[in-house]
């Protein structure tokens, strides 16, 4: 399960990922949190949602996730939202669907909802009771974990990487539904900055592209 705080983080942060995990035959879900029309309705109108949550579907077909759900908590406002609302309703998404693995946006980045969102989910993914998320990581979202502050040592410091290298087109082929997010070079969203990311942390770890995490738990049965 791939928990996002807005529609294109999951493409963004770990799109070539899910298509490994789909092409292996896993079942993906992903969980939008936000509306950013309850949030900030005089920036974002309910046609902007309508429009990027069709992409969003668009390009969740191309990556082959079974399930998407869309939730309404107010972006841009999570900093000043009750974080435990945010935990319960992902207590019970996860209760229904028991995830082995998840994904969370990484909580340095710039914009705050990702923290809030990170927050909740660890909370959610307590390892309690009989199901257990064996596997937790954190991914990183362009146009918002490169800039996040210098101070305070919460930069993202990947120590897991996925050889995506046969499935990194897919992965392009999504981030392409979401024709109202794609910005042009050099902008950090764009198709070129995404490949120029993947190639990086690709020959990190000698493979030709790979994506990025930082491990928050991973519980060995």
């Amino acid at each position: 399960m791939v928990i996002a705080p807005h529609a294109d983080d999951e493409v963004l942060g770990c799109g070539a990922t899910i298509a490994k995990h789909t092409k292996s035959g896993d079942d993906v879900v992903v969980v939008i949190a936000t509306d950013a029309s309850k949030g900030a309705p005089e920036i974002y109108n309910k046609k902007a949602i309508a429009e990027v949550r069709s992409e969003a579907l668009n390009a969740h077909k191309t990556l082959g996730i079974s399930k998407t759900h869309f939730f309404d908590f107010p972006a841009p406002a999570l900093s000043v939202y009750p974080s435990y609302k945010i935990a319960i309703k992902f207590t019970e998404i996860f209760n229904d669907y028991k995830p082995e693995v998840i994904y969370l946006p990484h909580p340095g980045d710039i914009h705050s909802d990702h923290k809030a969102i990170y927050i909740a989910g660890l909370v959610a993914a307590r390892p309690q009771g009989i199901h257990k998320i064996t596997a937790v990581y954190c991914y990183e979202t362009m146009s918002e974990t490169e800039w996040a502050p210098i101070q305070g040592d919460n930069g993202f410091q990947p120590n897991h990487f996925i050889d995506v290298t046969d499935v990194f087109q897919t992965k392009i082929d999504a981030m392409n539904c979401f024709k109202s997010q794609i910005r042009d070079f050099p902008h950090s969203r764009s198709l070129k900055a995404l490949d120029a990311l993947a190639t990086y942390r690709g020959v990190t770890v000698g493979v030709e592209k790979a994506e990025a995490f930082e491990v928050e738990r991973q519980i060995l049965l």
